[in-house]
């Protein structure tokens, strides 16, 4: 029996479940059914979908997500750094202790983060009871970006501790030979060398964060729309799954092109290798 007979399931799996769906989104993206039954290929619906109240929350939501990315860089990429200098048994409890909250369900999270920043819960009582006034958390811009921050923080550092535990440290300790700072070693030798992990981080957090929908709707209520809740709002409440099809498919065009410049940025690397 040839070995690639092996592949046929998950060839049948990538056809029914991921080819197919994608062709019924096209399909309902670019097809109109009359009342009479007649079929009509039209671009109604993705002009439609491009309506600026539209195109306002998608660059909301690409806004959400480089911000949401480079928060998740700032603060994984030295504690990845951190823990990979750590003795295998105290590096692996700390990383098992950021990924403790994945064990737990998404929605349970976000319905936590909720109860915690009402203007009655635990973080309100903590501020009142040092003397000053509460605040309003919940329902505002940066609990919907903590909210994501706190949700993707895991797929950021996961990565790129791998790369650092894995990296040959002969390097560094032959730039500092060479006489090189602290901070050459890290911007010329570390850096580099980590980068493959940085650019599966960023692929990682930025994708899942652009069609999240919803950590928006729990921590911002309606005032901070992402292009998820979009995507819910057409198919699920107004059943327009013809311009939410369309919708799909502009995300989907985007992802691609991310995609595509990740993997650029992946390939003039060389594997990570190449120093600077």
């Amino acid at each position: 029996m040839k070995k690639k007979y092996f592949a046929l399931p998950y060839i049948v799996w990538m056809i029914l479940f991921t080819v197919v769906p994608l062709l019924l989104i096209i399909v309902y993206a670019l097809v109109y059914t009359s009342p009479t039954g007649d079929v009509v290929i039209t671009t109604q619906y993705v002009e439609s979908a491009f309506a600026s109240q539209n195109m306002a929350v998608l660059l909301r939501s690409l806004w959400y997500a480089v911000l949401t990315t480079v928060i998740c860089l700032v603060l994984a990429y030295p504690a990845a750094l951190m823990l990979s200098k750590l003795k295998p048994r105290t590096a692996g409890i700390l990383s098992l202790l950021f990924m403790l909250p994945m064990w737990m369900n998404f929605l349970l999270r976000t319905y936590a983060w909720r109860a915690l920043l009402e203007l009655n819960g635990p973080i309100n009582q903590l501020i009142m009871a040092l003397g000053m006034p509460a605040q309003k958390l919940l329902y505002t811009e940066g609990a919907v970006i903590f909210g994501l921050v706190y949700n993707f923080f895991p797929f950021m550092l996961l990565p790129i501790y791998t790369v650092c535990s894995k990296m040959n440290h002969s390097y560094v300790e032959a730039a500092e030979d060479l006489g090189a700072n602290k901070a050459q070693v890290l911007l010329r030798v570390t850096m580099p060398l980590t980068r493959p992990g940085v650019i599966t981080g960023i692929t990682m957090v930025f994708m899942p964060t652009v069609t999240t929908f919803i950590i928006s709707k729990l921590l911002g209520g309606s005032h901070y729309m992402m292009f998820g809740d979009l995507l819910e709002n057409q198919f699920m409440l107004l059943k327009d799954w013809n311009t939410g099809s369309a919708l799909a498919m502009i995300m989907m065009v985007l992802l691609v092109i991310s995609m595509a410049i990740m993997r650029k940025y992946d390939k003039e690397d060389g594997g990570g290798a190449r120093l600077w």
